[in-house]
């Protein structure tokens, strides 16, 4: 199985999955998801967060996600708890689609991490 199909169907069970349990099927986007993973980092999970705090969980998450391919490599959590990482490499410029692969690829890898999908 070429890598490429591999990564289809595991995005698709990981959507489908991640979708029967926070939003009654209807299907999360990749933003939806990404904010998923910032509040699962936090651990804040019965909170409800402003529209910054958002932006930030999913700041969280990106940074998470792109931790082990190299380009950012965590600090420390602050008094509230929030993770902080530091850039080790800047990223590539990359066109939405690539960019759009790149963190479906990394989300596949944390979940199967997590051993939330096989």
């Amino acid at each position: 199985m070429s890598r490429d199909t591999e990564l289809k169907e595991r995005w698709s069970v990981l959507v489908e999955k991640l979708s029967a349990q926070f939003s009654d099927g209807d299907p999360l986007e990749l933003d939806a998801i990404i904010y998923l993973v910032g509040v699962q980092e936090l651990g804040q999970y019965h909170k409800t967060y402003k529209k910054d705090e958002k932006i930030n969980l999913m700041h969280i998450a990106v940074c998470r996600l792109l931790e082990p391919y190299g380009y950012y490599e965590f600090e420390y959590f602050d008094e509230e708890g929030w993770p902080h990482y530091r850039i080790k490499e800047h990223l590539p410029s990359l066109k939405a689609g690539e960019q759009s692969v790149l963190m479906k690829e990394a989300l596949v890898e944390y979940f199967l991490e997590k051993d939330f999908i096989q």
